[in-house]
């Protein structure tokens, strides 16, 4: 009977064992395949990381590139407010010159005018005092040249006026010789015709 015991207490510790070994082999199964489990996703954890790394490298590149296109588009704001103000200066500056010249233009011009008017005035009064002289002593020379003229026309329209007279006297003379010759014979005609009817009469 003990010898039963025994053996069936050994091979109840067999059946332990065994019981046992094969729980433990299925553990280390499960150990193992939670363990490729594990692996796999740590080797999936690890090519996800390494994406998150290469993705958040690149965001932090793109970041920093954001970075600096907006410093260089700071700076380039500030060079263009920098540049704007100096055109705005530069424009106000030429625009405060050309004010200050066409100002000394209209000055100059201003005060060329008047000195043009003065020293026309002036002139003008010389020159109307030259131009009346001149006048004057033209006027002169003209009347007595058209006296000189008339006079030596007069002298000879006198000595016309005389010719002519004494044309007109020579044919008067001429005309009342010429009228009294008429006359004579006329009045010889007509005694002629007297005598003559005289003697027709006496005839008959």
């Amino acid at each position: 009977f003990q010898t039963n015991i025994l053996t069936e207490l050994k091979n109840w510790e067999l059946n332990l064992i065994q019981h046992h070994k094969l729980q433990m082999k299925q553990e280390k199964e499960k150990h193992a395949t939670q363990v490729k489990q594990l692996q796999n996703e740590m080797e999936n954890l690890k090519e996800l990381l390494h994406t998150y790394e290469i993705s958040i490298s690149r965001k932090d590149e793109v970041i920093t590139n954001l970075t600096q296109a907006l410093e260089k588009q700071k700076e380039r704001v500030v060079l263009m407010r920098k540049f704007t103000l100096w055109r705005i200066q530069h424009v106000k500056a030429k625009q405060e010159e050309y004010a200050i010249r066409m100002a000394d233009t209209r000055f100059q011009t201003a005060l060329m005018k008047k000195v043009w008017a003065a020293w026309r005035s002036v002139s003008e009064e010389r020159w109307k005092d030259k131009v009346a002289r001149a006048c004057q002593l033209r006027a002169e020379d003209v009347c007595v040249q058209l006296t000189n003229d008339y006079e030596a026309k007069i002298a000879e329209l006198t000595a016309a006026l005389e010719l002519s007279r004494s044309e007109i006297l020579r044919l008067h003379t001429e005309r009342d010789h010429y009228e009294d010759t008429m006359k004579k014979a006329f009045m010889r005609g007509v005694c002629a015709l007297n005598l003559e009817a005289m003697t027709m009469f006496q005839s008959k």
